[in-house]
């Protein structure tokens, strides 16, 4: 089959995908009706429990947003962090740094409603309820307020930094800035984040490339990883930078054991690095050092080490094949939009089964593979979402089914799948597809009770037995 028409993705802004929603524990539940009562009256600041999650607490300017709430359990709240998930998950990053947050007495935000596919003027109106809200609400400190996100979250988070001087400091994972937005001197210190198998990641070190020519604060964190939220350790090391923003420019007292740790953490890391022969993770870890104790503490060393580093042969040598890899994955990029167009399924097969392959594999490329199999696990979804909603369905049946070839642990995948079964009136393969989608993490309830292809299907869908397997 050749689509007779297919207007190529822009792997950039909203239209990035990262991995499905989980579903609120039944104490969260709870939560979410406390905060309801609590909706109906006016919050006056430390109304809230500290050290629990409240899933959701509704904005009185707009009873229809609603974010997640935790507050540190000593109850300090030294600097407050919004987050932006592409689900518009508020609860989930929370669930991963809360730890964090009672370490650095961090106050953790998440919006609900913030999500892919919002236009500017609905990010920016959620934007303004959320901050309204939590800003009459909360005893926050209004010089530490910071934005993070990942993916299509993370542009978000960009978004914002960009036009809200009182954002002083913006954590990008897995995205970076909104579309046709270059690196400049901003007024907010930028931190990206991104697995090592992340679509995304050449794109960051790109980016984090020309903010060296500029004098924007910044940092990238690398980990072993896929386009997925950043790990609690690699978490750790961004929420330090805030803090060596705040001691840099005199917002907090310098912290001498903050500082200790951190720097014996990096030596370790470069340690680890060097002892694995990876000179340029050593060099990175060494411009991280340099970057975050500029105006704190000392860096001599790192300075010296890097050097050292960079002078290196083997240094030389794996930089240059990285900027080889770098090609490749540039080149099959362009050769994938050109196989967009041709509709060829063996093609597509044979690539997929070999990307597979090569990703698994115990050599320096695996990575690269890893993000060209994200890279499609995108392109797919864009495409599909796009022929769906415009009701092609011959062209997004055959995108679909290339979709869930190369992800097939995608709850994405499966839900279009569901929506193409449904269209064609087959329920069984429709309730199929929709427990395959719960299966891989899919529990938005609302989402799928409200599908019109699923409320019209004879015979029904059983949905509370697929409900019963949501987590």
């Amino acid at each position: 089959m050749k689509p007779s028409q297919i207007i190529l993705l822009n792997i950039l802004f909203f239209s990035v995908i990262a991995c499905a929603n989980k579903q609120p524990s039944s104490d969260e539940e709870l939560n979410r009706q406390d905060t309801a009562t609590l909706a109906t009256t006016e919050n006056v600041p430390d109304s809230f429990p500290i050290g629990k999650i409240i899933a959701h607490v509704y904005c009185k300017g707009d009873v229809t947003q609603s974010y997640a709430l935790y507050i540190p359990s000593a109850g300090k709240t030294d600097a407050v962090i919004y987050f932006f998930d592409p689900h518009g998950d508020g609860s989930l990053p929370l669930k991963k740094y809360k730890a964090l947050a009672d370490a650095y007495n961090f106050v953790l935000i998440g919006s609900n409603n913030s999500k892919n596919g919002d236009d500017l003027a609905t990010t920016e109106n959620t934007w303004q309820v959320l901050f309204n809200d939590t800003q009459r609400k909360l005893v926050l400190n209004k010089n530490r307020i910071y934005v993070c996100g990942f993916s299509g979250g993370a542009k978000v988070a960009s978004f914002i930094g960009l036009h809200h001087n009182e954002v002083k400091a913006v954590i990008a994972g897995g995205a970076g800035l909104p579309d046709h937005t270059l690196a400049g001197n901003f007024n907010f210190s930028f931190t990206g984040i991104a697995g090592k198998g992340d679509m995304n990641m050449t794109d960051l070190v790109s980016l984090n490339n020309d903010f060296n020519k500029t004098q924007t604060k910044h940092r990238l964190l690398l980990f072993d990883g896929k386009h997925e939220w950043a790990p609690e350790n690699v978490m750790n090391t961004a929420f330090a930078g805030l803090q060596f923003d705040a001691i840099r420019d005199h917002s907090i007292p310098k912290n001498d054991s903050l500082v200790k740790v951190f720097l014996a953490n990096s030596k370790n890391r470069i340690d680890i690095a060097t002892n694995k022969n990876d000179w340029i993770q050593a060099s990175s870890e060494c411009a991280l050092s340099i970057s975050m104790l500029d105006g704190v503490a000392d860096a001599g060393w790192f300075k010296e080490k890097n050097n050292s580093i960079i002078n290196n042969a083997a240094y030389k040598n794996q930089l240059q094949e990285q900027q080889r890899l770098f090609l490749i994955e540039n080149n099959k990029k362009t050769e994938y939009n050109t196989q967009f167009q041709q509709g060829n399924i063996n093609y597509w097969a044979k690539t997929i089964d070999d990307l597979n392959a090569r990703a698994t594999a115990s050599t320096p490329e695996a990575a690269m593979y890893q993000r060209l199999l994200a890279y499609l696990s995108l392109a797919f979804y864009s495409i599909s979402n796009q022929f769906i909603n415009n009701n092609q369905n011959s062209e997004a049946t055959y995108f679909v089914t290339l979709y869930k070839q190369v992800d097939p642990i995608n709850s994405e995948a499966w839900y279009f799948s569901a929506i193409i079964n449904a269209r064609n009136g087959n329920t069984r393969l429709t309730t199929d597809d929709l427990s395959k989608a719960v299966d891989n993490g899919f529990n938005d309830r609302t989402r799928m009770l409200q599908q019109p292809e699923f409320r019209n299907l004879q015979p029904p869908v059983n949905f509370a037995a697929i409900e019963a397997k949501m987590k």
